[in-house]
């Protein structure tokens, strides 16, 4: 039997920092996916695994206490590498899971957080929903309820980002901590769960991680973002893209317009494409 997993990557978080000393993320999960695929094969065979997911197979096959695995299991992804998309957090996931499902076993997604944090800081998105966890222990705190799918234009300021190397820095303990009260507002706003209030949050969020990762112009970015209908700005906090926000409902007609207005007067941002946020959570489908 063939099984198929599919995990959502991110454009960036809704918000990210610390409380009280303590790091945490809200996902953003969207339309966009890692996908594994296990089939029966009489010796183990790895496509497109890199060391983390390797990593991953290891870790469950350990969990399970598994010596032979009959199987051939490939990884694709639609998500940049590098820029704060959760693609890593994706992959492993997706092994997790689909190791997990061929062994004719589950496993929880706490589970897979535990795993996947030791391999390095994660993303939520395999989480049902809309969490807030946090990324360095694997911990969810909560559900996030009522966010509604916003429309999100990608955009990439350049370059990429090291997770591992970033999370490693000597300042970043300080300065999350004098972003605190800032991003306590961000997470006031975003539990109103409408869309102008979550677009208020995450742009709050992007401006105070200035001071961490800094985004050329992202002001005048956000500033040009909302003259053109859009709700707000987000970010990834340890990546290099941008997502404007918009409503769900707003005109495709004029999002395109928008995309275009900023890609003339912002040229060093790279226009991705337009997704849209959807609950986290991993697909399984079998053949």
């Amino acid at each position: 039997m063939r099984l198929t997993i599919k995990v959502p990557g991110s454009c960036g978080e809704l918000v990210q920092g610390t409380l009280n000393g303590k790091p945490f993320l809200v996902t953003c999960p969207i339309d966009v996916y890692a996908q594994a695929v296990v089939s029966p094969n009489s010796t183990a065979c790895f496509s497109g695994c890199g060391s983390k997911a390797q990593a991953a197979v290891a870790a469950i096959l350990e969990y399970f206490s598994v010596k032979k695995y009959p199987f051939s299991l490939s990884i694709t992804s639609d998500l940049l590498t590098g820029k704060g998309m959760a693609s890593s957090s994706a992959d492993i996931a997706a092994v997790c899971f689909a190791v997990t499902a061929s062994l004719g076993k589950t496993i929880a997604p706490e589970t897979v957080a535990a795993i996947a944090a030791r391999i390095e800081p994660t993303d939520g998105v395999f989480f049902d929903g809309i969490v807030q966890m946090n990324h360095i222990t694997g911990v969810c705190q909560q559900e996030i309820l009522g966010i509604p799918p916003l429309q999100i234009a990608v955009f990439d300021t350049g370059g990429t980002v090291d997770t591992l190397r970033f999370h490693a820095r000597t300042d970043l303990e300080r300065l999350n901590r004098e972003n605190e009260p800032l991003i306590r507002d961000a997470l006031a706003l975003l539990s109103r769960a409408d869309a102008v209030s979550v677009g208020k949050a995450a742009s709050l969020s992007a401006m105070a991680n200035q001071a961490i990762l800094y985004k050329p112009q992202l002001p005048k970015i956000l500033a040009a973002a909302l003259e053109l209908g859009a709700v707000g700005v987000n970010a990834a906090h340890s990546g290099t893209v941008l997502g404007l926000l918009f409503a769900p409902d707003f005109s495709s007609a004029a999002l395109t317009k928008a995309v275009r207005k900023i890609q003339f007067h912002f040229p060093h941002l790279t226009y991705w494409r337009t997704v849209r946020l959807v609950a986290g959570g991993y697909r399984i489908n079998s053949e």
